[in-house]
């Protein structure tokens, strides 16, 4: 058939181009009907048919009201949608906890046919249905890294059935997940007593018996560090005394990164002794640091190098032109030799080292004298 212009026509129009749209926006659409919908909060109040839904979904024995949001519980599963699936598992043991709900036609008039209810038989589903939720919500747990609820959840399917192997693998995978070793273990060997050739639980335990020998490798290592490093502490301390050096903790150490008093050998109290020194210059608000003085050494080796600095514009700073000084444990002052060694410096029990540094001020021979007299009467006034 043709129109007046001559034109070709169809029987009907051709449909309109289909809109291409995201996997996402097509899931989102696909939720909104009924047959593919995973979660009932997400549903619309007003929608008629979602309220028939849902009445359906509690129509029944609590068996049958467990079963129904157990099946939409692995849909769920199946998606790896796992907050949704527990969500759904935990509806169905509520409904097992709830008040019996009669078969139809087991109650009401004398015309209606009456069903006797097998209560034996009705409360094996009900244990078979309470069984796999907790197995099942055991997994979805399991899946988001809830280790403890995992574990909650399959000790309530084992409660039921002793002889669950899935809830004894994952029980053992959250104590796994855990560090858990005795428990993982004992958990993995129970299953494999009710299913010794099950590949999942075999390959569970060897990963299992890896992990624990990894642990005690680590713990021996941990243990054996701490036992060196306080043998070392105590000999530290020991050095420190028998070199006559007085040594004070505050709560206020400064952060000398890898800095710290050590012996050449940790182990021997007579070996070298090294320690950190900072060169104070307070005239000057500035200052130099030594991480490794050693106690044979004496001020003037460093000073050879460290003066003049780079800020002394007067050139006032060289070894010979500046004098030593350190604090007393009692707040005084003594004149420490440039030519002394360190070890004789803190060997006289007059001066600390606090929180394991070492404090040497150093002045210019110019201004030595009205820097002590300024120093006393600060002193004076604390």
């Amino acid at each position: 058939m043709t129109t007046e212009d001559g034109a070709a026509s169809t029987a009907s129009a051709e449909p309109p181009p289909i809109q291409q749209k995201t996997a996402d926006e097509l899931i989102a659409e696909m939720k909104k009907v009924p047959l593919f919908m995973t979660s009932m909060d997400d549903m619309d109040e007003d929608n008629d048919m979602i309220q028939a839904l849902k009445a359906i979904a509690y129509e029944g024995t609590r068996a049958e009201i467990a079963d129904n949001f157990r099946v939409q519980g692995n849909e769920c599963v199946k998606a790896k949608q796992w907050m949704n699936a527990r969500e759904f598992y935990t509806k169905a043991l509520v409904a097992l906890k709830g008040p019996k709900v009669p078969q139809p036609g087991t109650e009401g008039t004398s015309n209606e046919k009456v069903v006797e209810i097998d209560e034996e038989a009705e409360a094996k589903k009900e244990n078979d249905a309470a069984e796999a939720c907790y197995a099942n919500r055991a997994l979805c747990n399991l899946e988001m890294k809830n280790y403890g609820s995992c574990n909650k959840d399959c000790a309530g399917a084992l409660k039921l059935n002793p002889r669950n192997v899935k809830a004894w693998y994952r029980a053992a995978s959250a104590c796994l997940a855990l560090d858990k070793m005795p428990e993982a273990l004992d958990a993995c060997q129970s299953g494999l007593k009710f299913d010794p050739t099950n590949t999942a639980l075999q390959t569970l335990l060897t990963r299992i018996e890896r992990r624990r020998d990894h642990l005690v490798e680590l713990e021996d290592a941990r243990r054996k560090r701490e036992e060196r490093e306080a043998n070392e502490r105590a000999t530290l301390r020991l050095a420190m005394r028998e070199r006559n050096i007085i040594a004070r903790e505050t709560s206020k150490a400064p952060d000398m990164e890898d800095a710290k008093v050590q012996l050449s050998d940790p182990s021997d109290a007579r070996s070298l002794l090294s320690l950190p020194v900072i060169f104070l210059y307070p005239l000057h608000a500035q200052s130099d640091f030594v991480k490794a003085f050693a106690e044979t050494e004496t001020i003037s080796q460093h000073l050879e190098y460290i003066l003049p600095p780079p800020w002394d514009q007067t050139q006032e700073y060289n070894p010979a032109a500046v004098e030593c000084y350190m604090e007393t444990s009692i707040g005084g002052l003594i004149k420490a030799g440039k030519n002394l060694s360190l070890s004789k410096l803190l060997g006289t029990g007059k001066v600390e080292v606090v929180d394991g540094l070492v404090s040497i001020n150093v002045v210019a021979k110019s201004t030595a004298s009205q820097w002590i007299e300024d120093f006393k009467k600060r002193r004076g006034k604390q």
